[in-house]
Formats: C-alpha cells, sequence, structure tokens
C-alpha cells in the first residue's frame, strides 16, 4: 500500500487532503493527515476507510522523523519555516517531498544528496508559487517559438475576496495562514523597471504600488513581492529590460498596511512578556516614540502615523482590533503573532462569502527577425471559490499538490534532487492536467503601443 503523508491541515489544506483521499479509494493508499491541532486533523479525514489523523509537533524532529520516515511521499503544507528541516528529513528516510512553499535555501543545499538517494524534492508546487511559474515557463516558451523575442516581463498574483463579498473596510479575506500576510514582504523586494535596479526596504513596501487593470473583476493594486531579479535567469529572460513580480490587493489595502508596518506590529524578532495578557492597545503603545497612558494610545498613534481621526485609515486600524482594550489572547510571544491572531479573527471569511485567486502573466513581444509589430501578450487565470465550501485558494494551491502526487505513484515523474515546477516533464503535463481539471487560462495579443 502507497503510504502519502500530508504535513499540515490548515486553511490550504482541505482539497489537497479531499482529492488524495478521493484517489485512495480506488488506488488502496493510505493518507496520514499531520497537524499540531488533532481535532482539525480529523475533521479533514472525517471517516475515511483509508485515512487517518494523528498528532504532530513540527518542531520535535524526532516525532517528525518517525511520521516521514513510515511515508513513501510527504505533501508539505506546514508553515515555510519548516521546509527545510522536512526535506533534510525526507532524503534521510528516501522518502519524496512534494512541498506547497518557496524553495528555501536549506532545502537547495540538498540537491546532490537527494540524487544519491534519488528522492525528489519538489518545491513550489502550489498556486504563488506554482501555477505561475508553470504558466510563466509555457508562456515564455511558447512566445519564444513564435521568433518572439521577451522586452519586458511583469507577473502578478493575488487571493483577496470575489467583488462580491467585499465584507469588510479592509476588503480582504484571511483564506489561508495569516502568518503569511503578517510577514509578507518582510525583506523588501528588488525588480528592474526599464533598465534599472530598484530596491525596496520592508518599511517602504506598500508605498510602492501601482493600478493593474484584470479582465473580469477591474482594477486592483499592485506592489513588489521579494526578489524579481532572480527569476530572470529562472525563465531565460536574460535580455528583458523590466522584470517585476507583484501581489495584488483591493484598492486601499497597501495604504493600511504600510501604516501597520510604520507601527513595528509585524516585527517577529521582539518577544513580549506576557503578550496574551496584554491588550492590543497596549502592545501598540510600546512602539509609540514617547510613552502615554493606555488610555491615550489611540490619540498618540493617530498622531504618530500623521492620520486623520475620523479618516477612513483609522477606521480600518480599529477594524482590526488594534486599540482593543481586551487581553489578545493569541498564541506565540511578538507582535507579529498577535497581528497574525487579529487577522484570524477579524478578516474571517463571512456567510455565504467567497474568495478569488488571480494569476497575470503581462509580457512584452518584440519580432527582430520578422516584418511584424511587437506585442503585449498577456496570460490570466482567474479561479472563484465556493461560498460555505471550498476556497479557490484551498483549491489551486492542493490541486498542482495532489497532481503531483499522483504522477510519482504513477510512474509518470522519473527525476529526483531539487526540482521546480518549470521542469518541462513536470510543468507541461500538470497544466494539461489543470486545464482537464477546469481551470481556465485566457490568453490576450494586443499591438504594442
Amino acid at each position: 500500500m502507497r503510504r502519502i503523508l500530508v504535513l499540515g491541515a490548515g486553511r490550504s489544506a482541505p482539497y489537497l487532503i479531499q482529492r488524495l483521499l478521493d484517489d485512495a479509494s480506488g488506488r488502496g493508499w493510505q493518507v496520514t493527515v499531520a497537524d499540531r491541532d488533532i481535532e482539525l486533523a480529523r475533521n479533514r479525514v472525517g471517516d475515511h476507510p483509508n485515512g487517518r489523523a494523528v498528532t504532530l509537533d513540527a518542531g520535535d524532529e524526532q516525532q517528525l522523523a518517525g511520521r516521514i520516515g513510515a511515508a513513501d511521499v510527504v505533501a508539505n503544507v506546514l508553515a515555510p519555516g519548516f521546509q527545510g528541516r522536512v526535506a533534510r528529513l525526507c532524503v534521510e528516510s528516501g522518502t519524496h517531498m512534494v512541498s506547497v512553499s518557496y524553495l528555501q535555501d536549506e532545502t537547495r543545499g540538498l540537491d546532490v544528496r537527494a540524487r544519491e538517494r534519488g528522492v525528489l524534492l519538489l518545491g513550489e508546487m502550489g498556486l504563488d508559487p506554482g501555477i505561475d511559474h508553470m504558466m510563466a515557463a509555457e508562456a515564455v516558451r511558447k512566445s519564444i517559438e513564435r521568433g518572439g523575442r521577451i522586452r519586458a516581463f511583469r507577473s502578478f498574483g493575488s487571493g483577496i475576496p470575489s467583488p462580491d463579498s467585499l465584507s469588510n473596510p479592509l476588503r480582504y479575506l484571511v483564506t489561508w495562514n495569516p502568518w503569511n500576510v503578517v510577514t509578507s514582504g518582510w525583506a523588501g523586494a528588488q525588480y528592474l523597471l526599464n533598465g534599472n535596479i530598484r530596491l525596496v526596504p520592508h518599511d517602504r513596501l506598500f508605498y510602492y504600488t501601482w493600478p493593474v487593470e484584470v479582465d473580469g473583476v477591474g482594477s486592483l493594486e499592485a506592489y513588489p513581492n521579494r526578489d524579481s531579479l532572480s527569476y530572470l535567469e529562472h525563465f531565460d529572460l536574460d535580455g528583458v529590460h523590466t522584470m517585476i513580480r507583484g501581489t495584488l490587493r483591493h484598492p486601499g489595502f497597501c495604504e493600511t498596511w504600510a501604516k501597520i508596518v510604520r507601527l513595528g506590529l509585524t516585527n517577529d524578532t521582539l518577544s513580549i512578556p506576557g503578550l496574551c495578557e496584554l491588550s492590543p492597545r497596549q502592545v501598540v503603545g510600546m512602539f509609540l516614540p514617547v510613552p502615554v497612558a493606555e488610555e491615550h494610545v489611540e490619540e498618540a498613534a493617530t498622531l504618530f502615523l500623521e492620520l486623520n481621526p475620523t479618516g477612513n485609515l483609522m477606521k480600518n486600524l480599529r477594524f482590526l482590533g488594534l486599540f482593543d482594550p481586551e487581553p489578545v489572547g493569541c498564541v506565540g510571544t511578538t507582535p507579529a503573532a498577535m497581528l497574525s491572531h487579529l487577522l484570524e479573527t477579524r478578516l474571517a471569511p463571512t456567510p455565504g462569502s467567497r474568495d478569488m485567486v488571480i494569476i497575470v502573466h503581462e509580457m512584452e513581444v518584440e519580432f527582430p527577425n520578422e516584418d511584424r509589430p511587437a506585442e503585449r501578450q498577456t496570460f490570466t487565470m482567474v479561479e472563484y471559490g465556493e461560498p460555505l465550501e471550498m476556497s479557490a485558494m484551498a483549491k489551486t494551491v492542493g490541486l498542482p499538490a495532489a497532481i503531483a502526487v499522483e504522477m510519482l505513484f504513477a510512474g509518470e515523474l522519473d527525476l529526483s534532487g531539487c526540482r521546480l515546477p518549470t521542469h518541462p516533464a513536470i510543468c507541461d503535463a500538470v497544466l494539461s492536467r489543470l486545464r482537464a481539471e477546469g481551470l481556465e487560462f485566457s490568453e490576450k495579443v494586443e499591438p504594442l503601443a
């Protein structure tokens, strides 16, 4: 019997788990779902005869090694910080790994050992990263095959509420791990614009925004995402003058988030004694340059952030609970832990709401050997979640990972070492199956003005 271990049962995992369990019925697989919250894992598995739920503390290496050693394939949906450890234990035990998060340096460093052991460490096999990389690789290859030379590449991804589900002032819903939202942009960003490298530190990242029009959705705002320059070689785009990867949000979100960053609430390095018993208002007060009485924290924060006390930005900060006087009651001891808890409680999906995920790739393409005008090629995927059922985020994160597991067991991924889904043996087959599963990828070509 083939044994699959799913690490993590959080918001991004339900579709992956359900898909693997559905496969298990006819293929004789055993699917084990491991999470520190055993009730959550049991809820994901239900009473499926080929599934079981187990408790796992991913920080306990001995326990983690035991679970991994008993599996043929690990589907890793844990927070990115665990990936390197999971990958190392997979190599040591001869277990393949499929991970939905960005490849970590520690994982990349295992490439030679993984090849020697015949172990595949497949990273970035979710939505973003994952489907976005595969769409980009396919688009670039097709343009080059048509005789094109790519001069500019802009790529955008997002998981946001559908326009019919904007139920709170921030126009955002937490449909994935809120920790990832809190720490987004922590390393800042760099990108290439008109031949010039642009560097953006974390404290200014959410001021660097620009509008992006998405077909069928409307105008959204983008901010630069991580290190765009690393993808020049990745997608064979050394000759471009512009290379930007960005994240999309509904207009107004970034302006609010920039103030949260300025307050210091995304900090994950400062441990605050007794945080769970403190109020958000007390924690915010700790970050203000001049000590103030607790009852005056909101007023002092308004002055510090140079905001209108009756304006929308202060309304947004109040909505998030930043000035609440009750104990926050979060797990963890850092400001980021408190903020993550507030996001999870204040921005949770409401009854009947649905999310959507978006990927947009826009390329400027010249044809130097042909008598034809330059083109702007736009490739778009928009997927909507189902109200009260499966989120679009969970589906588009879990489906590529599930397909990769299926291909491994079918002998269709004869690869080892540290790999990305842009590899031709992975990219073409997975995109074909995603289309067969109903994901729609549109293409628009127009003359470049």
